[in-house]
């Protein structure tokens, strides 16, 4: 299955990835797989991928804190 290089930025504390953009796509050279250049123009074979593989996350900032969602949910939290 094709997968997506994403560049992002990585937040230390919660360990989250946020990602800015897809700089590639790596293509996994399979037939079997929609998104990939080997896939015959045409195919209707329903067992085909249809979607990418996870991300491929590559880091360009770290930021040292959480991020913006676990901060909220962090802000929501009442103790009792």
């Amino acid at each position: 299955m094709c997968r997506r290089i994403a560049e992002g930025t990585r937040w230390s504390k919660c360990g989250h990835f946020q990602r800015h953009m897809v700089a590639a796509i790596m293509d996994c050279d399979s037939p079997k797989c929609e998104r990939s250049l080997k896939h015959h123009k045409g195919c209707r074979d329903a067992t085909c991928i249809k979607n990418f593989g996870p991300d491929i996350q590559r880091d360009v900032d770290t930021v040292n804190d959480d991020c913006f969602q676990c901060r909220a949910a962090a802000a929501r939290t009442v103790p009792t």
